[in-house]
C-alpha cells in the first residue's frame, strides 16, 4: 500500500514536471528568419552587404523601370524587376536572394516574361537573383544597410526617425524600418532659406535692356509695398515644427507613398531673380513655382524638384534631394529672396550642366533630367551653346518666356530666336511663351502636363544627337530606278529628324548587290544641307542581292571608325531573300553592340528580317508591300530609337 502511494506520487511530480517543461521547451526554437521589404526599384547596387533575402512586393511588374540582363543583372536594374524577369517571382510579389558580383561586359539584351532587358557595353556592378528559399548556413540580414545619400550631419534626424517608426508595429519585427533606402531624404533641410539681403541695384550696369525693363514694369512699381504686406511670414512655420518629436511620425511613410509614379522626373527650375523682374513680379515667380510643386505632388517615388536662381550668377536655392514633399517645398520657395543683376541665362544652363544634375544635389540617375528656364523678357548673354552642351548631357530643356521682347525691344537682344536656339526641337512642345505675368498662373497645368510626359521627353543626347547611324541600302536589280529614289528619299526623311554635326548624330551609307560600295562614311557631311544632298547623289547600281556580305561590310566600314560615346544603330533596307546567310553576320554585329532594324519590301523574307533585328524584332523589323508605303515607317523608328534609348542608364 505504502508503495503503490509513493508510486503515485512519483508519477504525479513526473507530469508536473513534463507540464512545466512544455512553455520553457518552446523558447529553444530557431527564431523566425525576419525577410526585410524592399521597394519595386532599388538597386542592388544601393544595398552594401554581398547577399541577402528580400520580399519584393507586389505589382512591380507594372512599373516602368527597365531590366537589364537575364541570368545576371546590372546594379542599375530593379532587383525585383530583375527577379521577375527572370521567372523567380511573380506579380503578387516573393522572396528571393540577391548575390552581388563583379562588372560583366558585353551583355546581349533579351525577352523574357513580357519584360525587355537592352543590352549594354559596360557594367560597373552586377547582381544575380535565385528563389528565396534560405540556404543552410548562410545568416541573412534582417536590415539591409543602404549606401548613404546624404551627408552626415542629417544622421541624427534620420537615427531619431527610425527609432520612432520601430514603436509602430504591433510586432518585434524591424521591415518597416528598411522598407526603401529613400528615407534619407525625408530630413527637413534648413539651407533652402537664403540669408543673403537684397543690394540696391546698380545705378547703370543693366545697360539697354534694364532701361527698357523699367519701362514695362512702370505700371507694377507702385503696388509693390502691398505685395511685400501679403507674403506670409514662414520663418517660424518650419523650425516651429521640425522640432516636435511627434512630427516624424506622420512624415515616415511620405517618402515611400508620396509623389506621382506616372511623373517620375528630376525636375529643376531656372528663377529670373535680375533687377529688371522687379519685386512684385518676382513674388509671382515665387507663387508660381509654389503652385507647380503642389500640382506634380512631389515625392520620392514620382518628382523631385529644385531651384536656381539666375541673375549674374546661378546659385542653388533648393536641391532636388532637400525636400520630399510639395508642403516642405512651398514654405522654402516662400523663403527665397531676390539676388538680382541681369538675366545670365547662357550661364546659368551651364551651371546645371555641370553642377546641379549630379548625385551629390539628388540626381536619381534613372528619372529624366528636366530643366524649365523663366525668363523675364529676354537673356543677357547667349544660350545656344550652353543649351546645346546640357541636351547632350540628357537634359531636356523647356522656356517659358514672359513678357517677351517687342518689337522696339528686339534691337536689344543678345541672340535673335533665343529660344528657338536653345529648346531642341522648334515644335512648340518644348516653350511655353505666356503674353503678361497676370497671366503665369494660367501656365501651370499645360506645363506640369508637358514635365510630366515621360515619353516625349526625347530631346537630350540620349535620342537625337549623339548616334552614329549607318543605312544599308539594296542596290539590286529587283528594286529598280524609280523605287530606288523612293528609298533614299526615305533614308533622307529618316535623316532630317536628327541633329547632325560631328559631336551631334553622324551617317553613313553603304549600297550592295552582289558587291559593296562605300557611299560616305561617319563624319563626312557633317552639315544636315549637305548630307541630305549626299543622299540624293548616290546612284543606283543595280545587281544580285548579298545581304549579309553587306553587314559585314558596313561593320567593318562603318562601326570599326565609330565613336565610343557615340550609340551605333544600322538600318537595313531589302526588297528580297538574300543570296548568301545573314544570320551570322547580323549575330556579329549585334556583339559589337549596334542596335539593327531591318526594314523589308515586296519579297524580302521575314525570317531573315528577324535575324537582323535587334530583339524584340517586333520593335525593330518592319515590312511593307510596296515601296511607296516606307515613309510611313519614319515616325515608328525615330520613336522607337529615341524611347529605347531614353530608358537606358547615363553614366
Amino acid at each position: 500500500m505504502i508503495r503503490a502511494s509513493l508510486t503515485a506520487v512519483f508519477l504525479v511530480l513526473l507530469l508536473s514536471c513534463a507540464c512545466w517543461a512544455k512553455p520553457n521547451g518552446s523558447k529553444n526554437k530557431k527564431p523566425k528568419q525576419v525577410v526585410p521589404a524592399i521597394e519595386c526599384d532599388v538597386r542592388a547596387g544601393k544595398i552594401n552587404v554581398s547577399e541577402f533575402i528580400v520580399k519584393c512586393p507586389a505589382h512591380c511588374k507594372e512599373t516602368k523601370q527597365q531590366v537589364y540582363g537575364t541570368g545576371v543583372f546590372a546594379s542599375i536594374s530593379s532587383i525585383c524587376n530583375a527577379a521577375i524577369h527572370s521567372g523567380v517571382i511573380t506579380n503578387s510579389g516573393g522572396k528571393v536572394i540577391v548575390r552581388k558580383m563583379a562588372g560583366q561586359n558585353i551583355y546581349k539584351g533579351s525577352n523574357s516574361n513580357g519584360v525587355r532587358s537592352l543590352s549594354l557595353p559596360k557594367w560597373r556592378e552586377s547582381f544575380t537573383v535565385s528563389v528565396g528559399k534560405p540556404k543552410k548556413g548562410v545568416n541573412y540580414p534582417s536590415t539591409l544597410d543602404y549606401v548613404p545619400s546624404r551627408p552626415t550631419y542629417v544622421k541624427t534626424s534620420q537615427k531619431e526617425d527610425k527609432s520612432v517608426t520601430t514603436a509602430l508595429p504591433a510586432t518585434a519585427a524591424p521591415e518597416p524600418t528598411t522598407v526603401t533606402p529613400e528615407p534619407t531624404t525625408t530630413t527637413t533641410t534648413t539651407t533652402a532659406a537664403p540669408t543673403t539681403t537684397i543690394p540696391p541695384p546698380p545705378p547703370s550696369t543693366t545697360r539697354a535692356r534694364a532701361a527698357a525693363h523699367k519701362v514695362r514694369d512702370a505700371g507694377l512699381r507702385r503696388p509693390e509695398a502691398g505685395s511685400a504686406i501679403r507674403r506670409q511670414p514662414s520663418s517660424p512655420v518650419g523650425p516651429g515644427f521640425s522640432m516636435r518629436e511627434q512630427d516624424p511620425v506622420p512624415r515616415v511613410p511620405e517618402p515611400v507613398s508620396q509623389g506621382d509614379p506616372n511623373c517620375k522626373v528630376d525636375l529643376a527650375f531656372l528663377m529670373d531673380g535680375s533687377w529688371s523682374i522687379g519685386k512684385r513680379r518676382f513674388k509671382i515667380q515665387k507663387d508660381f513655382l509654389a503652385e507647380v510643386a503642389q500640382t506634380i505632388n512631389v515625392g520620392v517615388a514620382g518628382p523631385m524638384m529644385g531651384i536656381i536662381q539666375y541673375g549674374d550668377d546661378p546659385v542653388t536655392e533648393i536641391s532636388l534631394k532637400s525636400y520630399s514633399n510639395s508642403r516642405e517645398l512651398k514654405s522654402a520657395v516662400d523663403k527665397i529672396m531676390q539676388k538680382g543683376g541681369l538675366s545670365n541665362v547662357g550661364k546659368a544652363l551651364s551651371y546645371i550642366n555641370k553642377q546641379y544634375f549630379s548625385d551629390a544635389n539628388g540626381n536619381r540617375g534613372g528619372a529624366p533630367n528636366v530643366a524649365v528656364v523663366l525668363v523675364d523678357g529676354w537673356p543677357t548673354d547667349k544660350v545656344e551653346e550652353a543649351s546645346r552642351l546640357a541636351r547632350e548631357s540628357g537634359i531636356n530643356i523647356f522656356f517659358v518666356t514672359i513678357e517677351g521682347p517687342d518689337d522696339n525691344e528686339k534691337q536689344n537682344l543678345v541672340e535673335v530666336n533665343f529660344v528657338d536656339k536653345a529648346v531642341c526641337r522648334t515644335n512648340g512642345f518644348y516653350s511655353l511663351p505666356v503674353n503678361s505675368w497676370f497671366a503665369l498662373r494660367k501656365a501651370v497645368q499645360p506645363l506640369v502636363k508637358r514635365v510630366c510626359d515621360t515619353d516625349r521627353l526625347v530631346c537630350s543626347k540620349t535620342c537625337l544627337n549623339a548616334n552614329d547611324i549607318a543605312f544599308v541600302i539594296d542596290g539590286s536589280s529587283s528594286v529598280g530606278t524609280g523605287n530606288f529614289r523612293t528609298v533614299l528619299q526615305f533614308v533622307a526623311n529618316v535623316t532630317r529628324e536628327f541633329e547632325i554635326s560631328d559631336t551631334d548624330t553622324r551617317v553613313g551609307a553603304v549600297q550592295y548587290t552582289y558587291e559593296q560600295r562605300l557611299e560616305f562614311a561617319f563624319g563626312q557631311y557633317n552639315n544636315k544641307g549637305e548630307l541630305l544632298n549626299a543622299i540624293k547623289r548616290i546612284n543606283y547600281w543595280s545587281g544580285g542581292t548579298s545581304t549579309g556580305a553587306a553587314i559585314t561590310y558596313a561593320a567593318e566600314q562603318l562601326f570599326s571608325k565609330s565613336k565610343p560615346n557615340k550609340r551605333k544603330i544600322m538600318i537595313v533596307i531589302t526588297d528580297g531573300r538574300s543570296y548568301d546567310d545573314v544570320r551570322a553576320p547580323a549575330l556579329a554585329v549585334h556583339r559589337q553592340g549596334v542596335i539593327a532594324y531591318s526594314i523589308g519590301i515586296a519579297w524580302a523574307a521575314q525570317d531573315e528580317l528577324e535575324y537582323i533585328a535587334t530583339d524584340p524584332d517586333k520593335e525593330h523589323s518592319f515590312f511593307v508591300d510596296e515601296f511607296d508605303n516606307l515613309y510611313k515607317f519614319v515616325p515608328k523608328i525615330i520613336h522607337n530609337i529615341c524611347q529605347e534609348f531614353n530608358s537606358q542608364p547615363r553614366n
